[in-house]
């Protein structure tokens, strides 16, 4: 892989895996609401797909090491 495209990934993983940061802390934020609204199950799918999210942050972010350690 070039630096140039090697320095596009890292720009693009961190991106990605902060963007994903602010979606989960969102979605946190609108279960919340659901769950006060006493939509507890619809509540509970948000902060499963939260997780999923965070998950998936994890990955980013160890990919990002990945390609900053080679």
């Amino acid at each position: 892989m070039g630096s140039d495209e090697r320095a596009k990934m890292k720009t693009l993983l961190n991106y990605l895996a902060e963007h994903n940061q602010e979606h989960s802390r969102e979605i946190r934020e609108w279960a919340n609401k659901a769950s006060i609204m006493g939509e507890a199950g619809l509540a509970d799918e948000m902060l499963q797909a939260a997780r999923m999210m965070d998950q998936a942050g994890t990955l980013l972010y160890q990919s990002l090491k990945r390609l900053e350690e080679v």
